[in-house]
């Protein structure tokens, strides 16, 4: 049997570190997370986020809109918040109405505020090899797992199936960095269990069941990003799990796995970016 990447374990151990250092702050950094719209997923994962927080003493401040909401109003929101020094990141829960353009919304956001690494400041510099103001909070959660668990991704090929601006593609950036070799795979990639199984580290994040043991090799390291719900209500990932955990060295549960170090790096990125701040007010 693989060996279970334990995200909540690394959660909890990561969230005490940051409370540890958190109790000698003078002042509490201040996340603010505007949500548009009702949608059930992103109502808990928001709740979630200031549940969070709040244990860590960090100021955590849910701004709802209806999702009717003009993009002009939320643009002038955005604009208050990067005004506002009391508020050190902003995050702007996606998915957003279709009427909203989101990349406009993204690009509005101050870099140095950016607590998702997704402003085209932030995306731009981790693409060109310096280091952005934060990364990605789920990319990044998944590098610190594997950090965790001793698992070096040099010289390893690392196959990253999705493409996303949120996941697939600033992950394969950072791997890149990490001196991986990364394949990129997506919808339109063909023959990909023929790919999948050339993997020393297969990471998927398509958002559908994909992945079955047939398609990895023994031995392998596997990283399932997918969260759903399946027909019986059940959360599910992207990897048959009970299958493929038969044949993998290390496998990451769903849920337990990437969606807990997601919320460990958003509350990182959180004070990370309140101590880039106050160091520049007073250099």
């Amino acid at each position: 049997m693989a060996i279970i990447l334990d995200g909540k374990k690394l959660r909890d151990k990561l969230l005490e570190g940051l409370k540890n250092k958190l109790a000698s702050y003078k002042i509490m950094p201040k996340l603010v997370v505007i949500l548009v719209g009702d949608n059930p997923a992103s109502q808990i994962y928001v709740n979630n986020k200031k549940k969070t927080a709040e244990k860590l003493g960090i100021e955590s401040v849910v701004v709802n809109y209806p999702d009717n909401i003009s993009e002009a109003e939320l643009l002038a929101k955005i604009a208050e918040l990067n005004e506002d020094a009391s508020v050190n990141a902003i995050l702007v829960q996606l998915p957003l109405p279709a009427h909203i353009n989101k990349q406009n919304i993204i690009n509005a956001i101050d870099p140095i505020k950016d607590v998702d690494g997704f402003t085209p400041q932030n995306f731009g510099k981790l693409l060109s090899g310096e280091k952005p103001y934060v990364y990605p909070c789920t990319p990044k959660g998944i590098l610190i797992l594997l950090d965790e668990y001793g698992i070096d991704v040099a010289g390893k090929h690392v196959v990253v199936v999705g493409r996303s601006n949120i996941v697939g593609k600033p992950l394969s950036v950072m791997l890149l960095n990490l001196n991986a070799t990364v394949t990129v795979c997506h919808s339109h990639t063909e023959n990909l269990s023929e790919i999948t199984k050339t993997a020393d580290v297969l990471i998927s994040a398509a958002g559908k069941k994909i992945i079955e043991d047939c398609m990895l090799s023994k031995d392998s390291v596997v990283i399932d990003v997918g969260i759903f719900k399946d027909e019986f209500g059940k959360t599910r990932g992207d990897v048959e799990f009970d299958s493929v955990s038969k044949k993998a060295a290390y496998i990451s549960p769903v849920p337990g796995g990437v969606g807990p170090m997601t919320i460990a790096s958003l509350m990182l990125n959180t004070v990370e970016l309140f101590d880039i701040q106050n160091k520049r007010s007073c250099d």
